[in-house]
């Protein structure tokens, strides 16, 4: 390489010729007319020694043809390979691309205000919810795909009441709605392009779309799924939360930095690039939607109300009345008739009981009430030993006509065993 290049130098630069060239570097002229001669820099080529897995290469092409995606494994058990598995592999990963169809995936360009990409991303059993317990609750990040802005929330479930409520905080936090929200396959929110009755009214209410990619197509929102690497990186390590709200404190103090850096798909930093993102968006509605979960139940003697997999005390006052349960991310609230009558801070685990203790207390006078009101009905109860007069039964039959049966008779010789 050294020998090409400097004969080349004195032949061009030094006008130096052939036999002047060879005497002084000590070549062959054979050799500095071969680097005249070459454009490009020698190099060594040995023709290739061949490969065991070359004799059935035919074999491997045949069955590829027929079924592009045929495991490697497969394919050595079809061909009787017996050698190493590596150099079948390695065959086969070549000649696999001269049959399996393409599928490229281009290069989206996002405008000003469209979309806001959404998916869930799961930290881990991190976040304790009780004394002795860790959950692994999902966290919602959703990105505005233009200016790569980032926002995160942590929720107590993957439902559709959480989902949606975890969308409108964080949307009412940036001010302004998308024309698209685009999600996955994730079931709170629907299936098969179906969404659910929530996710329909959460999009109606807001004004804008909600659009579910295909399945196994994660470069439709590569955006937010490379946000998500980006917290699992740059946010968890390090840190320990004490609670579910001590990890959402200390990921909305962290948000603003993450936001700030300088984003090489777009070269501008997310946090100043978003403004003009949500110019181009549409308002907030002036009626929030409806989120949380709901339901009505009866409430029974047991005045408890399950939503959520936990248990909730009710005003025990209400009992046997319809009663309106709402679970928020960070309360639940019980109402009847339009007049609360049970309110909790939301429990992120499961199967746990919530009980309010004045809830115990109107309970405890109730009953007393109750008992009180029923001894007054049934009457003055006799004490203990005294006497109480007993009816013949022959008073009976005369009372209801009934004729005295005949005594029976009894054989003299039958002994009657008491």
């Amino acid at each position: 390489m050294e020998d090409w290049a400097e004969i080349r130098r004195l032949h061009r630069s030094e006008k130096l010729g052939i036999k002047t060239i060879a005497r002084r570097l000590g070549l062959a002229r054979n050799t500095v007319r071969a680097a005249l001669a070459s454009d490009v820099p020698p190099r060594y080529v040995r023709a290739p020694a061949g490969s065991k897995v070359d004799a059935f290469e035919s074999r491997i092409r045949a069955l590829l043809a027929e079924f592009p995606d045929m495991p490697a494994t497969v394919i050595g058990e079809r061909i009787g390979w017996e050698h190493s598995s590596s150099v079948l592999r390695g065959r086969v990963a070549q000649l696999r691309p001269l049959f399996r169809p393409a599928d490229p995936a281009d290069r989206t360009i996002y405008e000003p205000g469209q979309i806001v990409q959404c998916d869930l991303w799961f930290p881990g059993k991190v976040v304790p919810v009780g004394a002795e317990t860790l959950a692994d609750p999902p966290v919602l990040t959703m990105v505005a795909a233009f200016s790569g802005f980032i926002m995160a929330l942590l929720l107590p479930t993957r439902t559709t009441g959480d989902l949606v409520a975890g969308m409108w905080q964080l949307l009412s936090g940036l001010g302004a709605v998308p024309k698209t929200l685009v999600w996955d396959n994730e079931s709170g929110i629907g299936q098969h392009r179906r969404l659910t009755v929530g996710a329909r009214s959460f999009a109606g209410t807001l004004g804008t779309r909600i659009y579910q990619t295909a399945p196994r197509d994660p470069e439709a929102k590569g955006v937010v799924e490379r946000a998500n690497g980006f917290l699992q990186t740059s946010f968890m390590p390090g840190r320990t939360f004490t609670d579910p709200a001590d990890y959402n404190t200390q990921l909305a103090g962290w948000l603003p930095k993450a936001n700030s850096r300088l984003l090489r798909r777009t070269g501008c930093q997310p946090g100043v690039r978003v403004v003009t993102d949500t110019a181009a968006m549409g308002v907030l509605p002036p009626v929030a939607p409806a989120v949380g979960t709901s339901m009505r139940v009866r409430l029974g003697r047991d005045y408890y109300v399950r939503i959520a997999g936990n248990d909730y005390s009710v005003n025990p006052t209400v009992i046997g009345r319809f009663v309106d349960v709402h679970a928020g991310l960070q309360q639940v609230v019980v109402s009847c008739a339009g007049t609360v009558v049970g309110t909790h801070v939301r429990c992120w685990g499961t199967r746990q009981t919530i009980t309010d203790p004045v809830h115990v207390a109107v309970a405890a006078q109730l009953r007393t009430a109750y008992q009180a009101r029923t001894d007054a009905t049934r009457g003055p109860v006799n004490a203990t030993g005294t006497e109480v007069g007993l009816r013949a039964l022959s008073d009976y039959d005369e009372l209801f006509a009934l004729a005295t049966p005949s005594a029976p008779s009894v054989r003299p010789d039958l002994q009657v065993i008491r």
